[in-house]
């Protein structure tokens, strides 16, 4: 089925620096090519949202973000085969046909840059005229969203939508980097550096994994009561602590792995001295572009440190595979989300900037 005229949505639209988006009506073009017209349901909020957000040029605005979707299909282009009525997750894009794609990598495809981080586009407008959108191949800050049938994942009806939406990048992210990335063997011990929607996800796919040592560090309370309700054998506030000293007492001599969410130079240099003897580092984080890394370290002990980005997952084999953990008790993604309106978008991103919800998901009216 192919759309015939354009769409009427309502989205969370960016138009100043620096500034929060503004739900506004829009407009949405037909779908054309493989392109998937989706009713959205359910959209979380990423930090990558608001990071870029923070520093998304003016002469790219006005701007639609928002890459968690999950919806059901309205309407598709002719050269797409997904049925209409179909329900989905929105994840990651991915041109299909360059070496890393072509390996099964999709998460490394060369032109992944341009698909999901810059955006650009001529489907969404507004009276102004043309908005730019197709951010990570959706921009489902929307009631409605445009994306393309490569980064559409027809799921079923065993999960709302509310707990499918962040499959699409954080916790894919999370419990891929442990199970897709490091691959921990049974009874391995793994420490999880910061305890944010992706670290506590780290931490449900090392209890999935089967670690017999799960560590959680953060410097927040709450999120390393909620670290050990969902799996961590130990949790460690950084603050005041030697870090180092307490890990590799609680691991018996250093983690065999450690995943890190933050990035930032010192934490990274915290992980990887907690580190045993050829151990591996997992980088999931962008908190700062550049860190010095102590290289005598890892050459003396045979370290392994690599990036790890979208959890290394092809998304239509790992996405269901992560609803079936949910459906089992797995991967109780409910002690995650916390959800709101749509319409009270400014209070969801303050929640999500502010870190005071874990995984804020914002809900579409009926």
């Amino acid at each position: 089925m192919t759309g015939k005229q354009g769409t009427g949505a309502r989205a969370a639209v960016l138009s100043e620096v620096g500034g929060t988006p503004q739900p506004e009506d829009i407009e949405i073009r037909e779908p054309v090519g493989a392109e998937v017209l989706v009713r959205i349901d359910a959209v979380g909020i990423c930090h990558t949202d608001i990071s870029l957000a923070a520093r998304w040029p003016a002469k790219r605005m006005p701007m639609v973000f928002g890459h968690e979707g999950a919806g059901v299909i309205e309407a598709v282009g002719p050269d797409c085969t997904l049925p209409v009525g179909t329900r989905v997750v929105l994840t990651f894009n991915s041109c299909g046909d360059c070496s890393s794609c072509v390996a099964g990598a999709p998460a490394y495809c060369v032109r992944s840059t341009a698909l999901n981080m810059r955006g650009g586009g001529d489907a969404l407008s507004h009276p102004g005229g043309v908005i730019i959108g197709d951010f990570f191949g959706q921009s489902s800050f929307s009631t409605y969203a445009l994306a393309h049938q490569r980064n559409t994942i027809p799921v079923g009806d065993e999960i709302d939508a509310a707990y499918a939406a962040p499959l699409g990048c954080s916790v894919q992210t999370g419990v891929g980097g442990v199970l897709n990335a490091l691959a921990p063997a049974p009874g391995q011990a793994l420490v999880v550096f910061g305890a944010g929607a992706v670290g506590l996800s780290a931490v449900m796919g090392a209890r999935i994994a089967g670690c017999g040592v799960i560590v959680a560090v953060d410097p927040k309370a709450e999120r390393r009561s909620l670290a050990a309700d969902l799996g961590a054998t130990h949790v460690l506030d950084p603050v005041g602590a030697n870090v180092v000293a307490e890990l590799v007492e609680i691991t018996g001599g250093g983690a065999d792995h450690a995943l890190d969410t933050t990035a930032l130079p010192s934490v990274l240099t915290d992980a990887l001295a907690a580190l045993r003897p050829r151990g591996q580092l997992a980088i999931v984080g962008l908190g700062a572009p550049t860190a010095d890394l102590p290289v005598g370290l890892i050459m003396g002990k045979g370290l392994r440190v690599r990036g790890v980005v979208e959890g290394d997952s092809v998304p239509h084999r790992f996405i269901p595979e992560l609803i079936g953990y949910h459906s089992r008790g797995e991967l109780p993604l409910e002690k995650l989300v916390t959800t709101y309106d749509f319409d009270d978008f400014g209070t969801a991103w303050d929640a999500a900037r502010d870190g005071s919800a874990i995984k804020p998901v914002l809900t579409m009216p009926a």
